[in-house]
């Protein structure tokens, strides 16, 4: 994110020479999810970020894919996915492509004994239930109900929930996640026209360096594998640092719904964006105000994108028998509306309570095993009622 932060202690230049209090030098990482061609933080370690002192045999944590290609709209029970103590055991993939996957995560203990780097993709971690604290070594971020946890790729990090029941909506992202570029004036600040602001964006608070040896275990997801890698030091071993990648929470009631006359496109629900799907924020708002105005979205097309619904909380006005928790799919190639009697039904109302969030993925979904377990039958017939 391109918001320039400091913490800690940091040298004057970088690159150049900076002494710990015992005359030795600080580890200089440089950290970046692009190489060295976009954003980064420069990160100074008590020592090398590279001694790494055992390794445990890889575990195979691939998707397992039941359905690669389909052309029906689905339903699923977010919340029949049963909870696991272990928090990367919980984590459940339930729909994937090349761009991104889908997860659904119901961990019931913090992250013991252990820490979590994904190698692979930036994270999105959407709070549907349960709070705590997302520590990494930035500094720690305090977390809870509605809020989106985004995490570079190959951020270490642990978190530690405050209780046993806790529900997750998670998007692992094969690029960077970012604000949405036409909310971003030529040098990044966020503009008077974006649904929030920096005010809204939470950075981590600081914490001293953890100074300590022993043998600290970082499970490394790649390529659909979990490696563990046994360092001689605490990752967290950070006297400061500055820059512009870094992890960062903002919370979907601080969105601020666009609303019109009449009614308005999802584009106007966008909260980040990916190379190939886009994640929108479907929150409380007035219904548009046209004396004709029919507050239910019309139906379309549904071409170019597979649209992922994930429910959160509210009366959803366009759509029948919904759960918290429930998923709904609509893929590219039919198109997709109302539910039969809610165009009618909205007339009239002046605003609604629905919380939701939207993914909408430029490519194909495909379906997982652990999809199929929780799949509402019959979904797609469901407008023909």
């Amino acid at each position: 994110m391109p918001h320039y932060q400091i913490r800690g202690s940091v040298p004057h230049k970088r690159h150049t020479q900076f002494r710990k209090p015992d005359g030795g030098l600080y580890s200089e990482q440089l950290f970046s999810t692009e190489g060295f061609s976009n954003d980064y933080s420069l990160l100074y370690h008590i020592h090398p970020p590279t001694q790494i002192i055992h390794t445990d045999e890889p575990v195979n944590i691939m998707p397992r894919v039941a359905e690669e290609k389909m052309l029906k709209h689905r339903s699923f029970e977010g919340f029949h996915i049963k909870p696991q103590q272990d928090y990367l055991q919980s984590r459940k993939a339930v729909l994937v492509n090349n761009d991104c996957h889908i997860v659904l995560a119901a961990p019931q203990e913090s992250m013991n004994g252990y820490f979590f780097k994904n190698a692979d993709a930036d994270e999105m971690i959407f709070v549907h239930e349960g709070s705590g604290r997302l520590i990494t070594q930035y500094g720690q971020l305090t977390f809870a109900y509605g809020d989106y946890l985004v995490i570079p790729r190959g951020t270490i990090y642990r978190i530690e929930f405050d209780g046993a029941d806790n529900r997750l909506f998670i998007v692992e992202s094969f690029s960077p996640i970012r604000y949405p570029r036409r909310y971003q004036g030529r040098y990044g600040q966020l503009l008077e026209h974006s649904p929030f602001c920096e005010r809204d964006i939470r950075t981590p608070e600081w914490f001293e360096a953890i100074d300590e040896a022993g043998d600290f275990l970082i499970k490394v997801k790649k390529k659909g594998m979990l490696y563990g890698l046994h360092y001689a030091h605490h990752p967290f071993d950070v006297a400061g640092w500055d820059g512009c990648c870094y992890p960062f929470a903002f919370s979907i009631h601080d969105f601020e719904p666009i609303t019109g006359r009449v009614h308005q496109p999802p584009p106007v629900h966008q909260t980040f964006e990916a190379n190939n799907f886009v994640v929108c924020s479907f929150c409380p708002r007035l219904y548009d105000y046209h004396p004709q105005a029919i507050p239910a979205p019309y139906n379309h097309s549904n071409i170019d994108s597979d649209e992922v619904l994930y429910y959160v909380d509210g009366d959803f006005m366009s759509r029948k028998n919904v759960t918290r928790g429930m998923i709904t799919l609509h893929p590219a190639g039919i198109p997709h509306g109302p539910h039969p009697g809610a165009v009618e039904k909205s007339i009239g109302k002046k605003e609604t309570a629905e919380l939701a969030v939207m993914v909408d993925t430029f490519h194909p979904l495909q379906l997982t095993q652990e999809a199929l377990e929780i799949e509402n039958q019959g979904y797609t017939m469901s407008w023909a009622e």
